[in-house]
This record gives C-alpha cells, structure tokens and sequence, in this order.
C-alpha cells in the first residue's frame, strides 16, 4: 500500500525522512552506485531496529517482557507503520540495484560480443551460418504413421448422435 509524504512525515523522525526521501524516484536515480549502497545499508537498520522496537512492544504489550519505560507500551501500531514504509524504502532502493545491475551486465555481454566479432574479423574469418537442411519443398515427415482420422471430423457428432438414436428406437421396442 503506498503512503503519501504526509503519511511518511508523520510516521518517520527528521533523519528517517530524509533518508526516505532520497529512496523516492527522481532523486534515487540521481545517486551514485557508492551512495546508493550506503543508502541501502542505513535503510536497511532503519528497518531492522524499527522491527525490533515493534516485536519488543508486542511482547510488553503481552507481558512476557519487562517494559523499557515506566509504562509497558499500550501498542505497536506506530512503529509497525514506520517499519511499513522503511521497508518500502528499502524495496525501492532493492529495486534500482538490481537494474543497474541488470543494466550493467547487459553492457558488459553487448562490449564482449563486439570484441568477439571484432577479433573474427580481423582473423578473416566470414561469419558461420549453418548449412539451411531441408528445404521447404520436402516438408516435414512425421516419425510415427498418422492415427485413423475421419474425412470429415465435423461429423463426429453427427454419427454418435445418430447411434444413440438408433439404440434408442431398438430399446422402445
């Protein structure tokens, strides 16, 4: 579900918010590969401690652990938000790694396939273009014999119509 910057502003503290900003579109693209990782990894505990702030108060919540403050907490629905969209940054960033990724390894197969074709060339050697095999006019050959087929196959219907019709006049007499 996606929040609007109000929603994020009020969930996130001023050091979260800017780090949630530079996760969002025009910006991320903007950044470095350096950057990005280092955004990557402080989005990354972010998350991980907002996690852990929200399992804890659950587990207050329960009374199974001791409470942090003077009052055990009264709900998780807070930080649970916060770890939503920290999570959501985190995917977007996730996201624009693995493009570039994909980017670059596009770019590195396309340069060694120009390298292969320039050093063929330079061999003297023509480009290989396997023999075509069978031409058109021969067609394709089945390996096994065809299955009986009917000449007409609209008839089928018709012709186990027309039995059941007859065992029926055979069954009223």
């Amino acid at each position: 579900m996606s929040r609007s910057v109000k929603q994020e502003r009020r969930l996130l503290s001023a050091d979260e918010l800017t780090l949630v900003e530079k996760t969002h579109y025009p910006a991320l693209g903007d950044l470095p590969d350096p950057e990005l990782n280092e955004l990557r990894k402080l989005v990354r505990e972010r998350r991980d401690r907002a996690q852990d702030i929200a399992a804890r108060q659950r587990r207050e919540m329960r009374g199974k652990a001791s409470p942090q403050g003077a009052r055990p907490a009264m709900g998780d629905c807070g930080t649970r938000k916060k770890h939503a969209v920290l999570a959501a940054a985190l995917r977007r960033v996730n996201k624009e790694t693995s493009r570039r990724e994909a980017q670059a390894a596009r770019l590195e197969l396309i340069s060694m396939a120009r390298k292969a074709l320039a050093l063929r060339l330079e061999a003297g050697l023509e480009p290989a273009h396997p023999q075509p095999g069978r031409r058109a006019k021969e067609g394709f050959v089945p390996k096994n014999a065809p299955a009986y087929r009917l000449r007409n196959p609209a008839k089928l219907g018709a012709i186990s119509q027309h039995n059941k019709n007859m065992q029926a006049n055979r069954d009223s007499r």
